[in-house]
């Protein structure tokens, strides 16, 4: 069974995201074995000063290099990355997972460190549209859903 892990940076704070979330982690037992972990967002004093917030996603890019299981494939879901039809998404997991587990890693409200993305085998966007980072969390664990559902011929992908 593929090991799919999420590393995100911040955590919900609305009980009905949580809800769905759940809801996709439930469904998604039948396909991966899917793991979330939570990196703590930096403080930031000036939310204005970019040597601050460079700072603060260096400091939340080593936690979440320690993180990453070993021999992972690494995507990164940043606004640069290469939108995917599902049908897309779903082969790209199909190929991903036969070299073993993959990470997909959700940066803070101020994205992800510049260093960390470049490490990243895949970065992968969702919309050219902006989102709020923690519902990107909910957006994947539907996607992956959907992914698996295609790949296994499921009906839910219509």
């Amino acid at each position: 069974m593929t090991a799919v892990t999420l590393i995100h940076v911040g955590d919900f704070r609305e009980s009905y995201f949580r809800e769905a979330e759940a809801e996709f982690r439930k469904r998604l037992r039948r396909f991966c074995e899917y793991k979330t972990v939570l990196i703590p967002e930096e403080r930031i004093a000036d939310e204005n000063s970019p040597a601050l917030i460079g700072r603060a996603l260096e400091k939340e890019a080593e936690k979440i290099r320690a993180a990453i299981p070993p021999r992972s494939t690494v995507v990164a879901l940043c606004v640069e990355g290469k939108q995917l039809s599902s049908e897309t998404f779903a082969s790209l997991l199909e190929e991903k997972a036969q070299s073993g587990p993959i990470c997909f890693l959700i940066g803070s409200s101020h994205g992800l460190d510049e260093r960390l993305k470049r490490e990243c085998q895949v970065r992968l966007s969702f919309s050219a549209m902006t989102f709020p980072h923690r519902f990107a969390r909910l957006m994947l664990a539907e996607q992956l859903y959907r992914g698996f559902s295609i790949l296994a011929g499921s009906t839910y992908h219509k």
